[in-house]
């Protein structure tokens, strides 16, 4: 079959921790909302304190695992998926385990001997979200283990490779096997921004592995604060979007892409040296569960269409349909299958 294992994904697969809180728990912690942060010492207790104070649900996560399953699911076509991260040696990695081959996923995770696997407290306040990430196992992928000859495999097989910036924090080694792997063999390489924190204190990491992205995706903040970062006098994201577009490439084989999205206002594509802008399916405010894991599902049902090799309004009318669906659910979750046509 020519889709099995064409889209590949490598990040941090977290167990959501998610929550509706109140502002007085978001100002005990000082965390903002439509952030994503990685927790500090000062963060550890919440975890706790939502598990006994709220009525919480435990969701699989991780931004790039979030948008490989929702591909997944939007592909119908078992095993077009595959992807690698690390968890730890516990119930929280098992019911990942689990999780990922339901869903139908072919999951090759390092297994930490030394650390829990990874959490993320989803904090909800009227519809809206704060990540606030403890990566534990996640945080120990090594890229040995992408080196292994069962691992590379997965890579050899793929077509299409998508991880989220986070995974900057954790194993850019790794990213840039990929990367230029993807450029000698012309295929499709796309990364997120991901955070505005990456943006800022990742920016070399982000900016050495930048050249090889043919897609780029990210939210409207991510794409002020990148821009921000380098200097360029404009919070204008369309303009944002095609300065990304018009970086330099490592491969002159596929022109970059950037594609952000802003919530419920249109989708900015840049390509080519234009711009075009797609309206999104607007949802009524009291159909709105929460908006975690929309940008994630976003891409993932891009990518769907991508790696059929749809035109490029296909790809964002994909995304938006996921993100619709998964914004009137709690967490990065679905429904069996996909209407969309």
């Amino acid at each position: 079959m020519a889709y099995e294992g064409i889209l590949l994904g490598m990040g941090n697969p977290l167990l959501d921790i998610s929550a509706v809180v109140d502002e007085d728990f978001l100002n005990k912690y000082e965390i903002k909302l439509n952030n994503a942060i990685l927790a500090e010492d000062k963060h550890l207790p919440m975890y706790e304190e939502m598990a006994s104070k709220y009525n919480v649900e435990y969701i699989a996560g991780g931004a790039t695992q979030n948008s490989i399953r929702v591909a997944q699911w939007m592909l119908q076509i078992p095993g077009a998926t595959s992807y690698m991260g690390s968890i730890g040696k516990d119930k929280f990695g098992e019911e990942m385990k689990k999780n990922s081959k339901q869903a139908g996923v072919n999951v090759h995770y390092y297994e930490d001997e030394t650390a829990p696997t990874g959490t993320c407290a989803v904090c909800v306040v009227g519809g809206e979200r704060s990540l606030i990430a403890n990566l534990s196992a996640a945080n120990c992928y090594k890229s040995e283990h992408l080196k292994r000859p069962e691992n590379w495999a997965l890579v050899e097989k793929a077509k299409y490779i998508y991880i989220a910036g986070f995974f900057l924090t954790v194993s850019p080694e790794s990213i840039q096997l990929v990367a230029e792997h993807a450029a000698a063999h012309n295929k499709v390489f796309s990364m997120n921004l991901s955070a505005p924190f990456i943006c800022e204190f990742f920016k070399d990491a982000q900016e050495k592995v930048l050249p090889y992205m043919d897609y780029v995706f990210g939210n409207e903040t991510e794409a002020r604060t990148f821009a921000k970062v380098h200097g360029w006098e404009t919070d204008n994201v369309e303009e944002i979007a095609l300065k990304i577009s018009q970086w330099h490439k490592a491969s002159g084989t596929h022109k970059r892409i950037t594609v952000i999205t802003q919530g419920a206002d249109p989708v900015v594509v840049a390509e080519d040296g234009k711009v075009k802008l797609f309206p999104v399916v607007l949802l009524p405010k009291e159909k709105l569960v929460d908006t975690n894991g929309a940008g994630d599902a976003f891409v993932g049902g891009f990518l769907s269409q991508l790696v059929q090799e749809k035109p490029i309004e296909e790809c964002v009318r994909a995304g938006c349909y996921a993100a619709n669906v998964i914004i009137q659910r709690s967490g990065c979750t679905y429904p069996e299958k996909p209407d969309f046509s």
